[in-house]
């Protein structure tokens, strides 16, 4: 029996609603795993700013437990690039420096980072990992290769409280090799990159209610390049 609940081709994108870990051991392998997983965070606390509805939305999502690490393989991943709360770089690092030959760490730098400290440092960086094998070493020229992404947070427009910066994705992207599969794709700004830039992408999402934003998204680029 499949784990596939529904299954959409929108341009050059491939919109998958499951869980994940079932949905991948049905796809097979692909060239680089581009991944924003759940976090593990304390979504109690803050301080003078505990009021702040953020932290509320993410336990309402449940993206504050973090993932399983076995979902990256490197038999079937010639690369990784993974978003990754701070807490976790200790189990991570060593997880994918098991798995691939190189790997480096990048962030994205926050021009107007969230008040809050919550006993630990401001979140001005969010940061992610780049593991790869013999092959799959990062893509595009100097401009791309930078470690630190500047760009500021802004309002979601799609009611998820973790998207990240299309222009973000883009250069995640264009750093990629080959194809790329996102298995935690929620409002689908991965394969929103991936269809502006010309790459194919698959996502997997377990919460309809995003899957169907995520369609609704890659849709939209779609019509936009064919305008074009």
């Amino acid at each position: 029996m499949t784990a596939i609940i529904k299954d959409v081709t929108i341009g050059g994108q491939r919109l998958i609603l499951g869980d994940c870990q079932q949905v991948m051991q049905e796809l097979g392998g692909y060239d680089t795993l581009v991944s924003d997983p759940p976090y593990e965070i304390q979504t109690s606390g803050g301080g003078i700013h505990s009021k702040r509805t953020f932290l509320k939305e993410v336990e309402k999502a449940k993206i504050h437990k973090g993932f399983d690490y076995n979902i990256i393989n490197s038999d079937l991943y010639g690369s990784a690039i993974v978003f990754c709360h701070n807490d976790q770089l200790a189990k991570l690092l060593p997880d994918l420096a098991s798995k691939y030959k190189r790997y480096a760490m990048c962030a994205w730098q926050k021009t107007n980072p969230m008040p809050v400290a919550n006993k630990h440092y401001q979140p001005e960086l969010e940061i992610y990992v780049h593991a790869w094998n013999k092959g799959y070493h990062p893509q595009g020229d100097l401009s791309y290769k930078k470690r630190i992404f500047t760009h500021s947070v802004g309002k979601s427009d799609y009611d998820h409280p973790t998207v990240k910066p299309l222009g973000l994705m883009q250069k995640v992207v264009t750093n990629a090799t080959g194809s790329i599969l996102d298995p935690f794709m929620g409002t689908g700004t991965t394969l929103v990159a991936c269809e502006k830039l010309g790459r194919r992408g698959v996502g997997i999402e377990i919460s309809e209610k995003y899957y169907n934003i995520a369609c609704e998204r890659v849709d939209e680029a779609a019509n936009q390049l064919e305008m074009f």
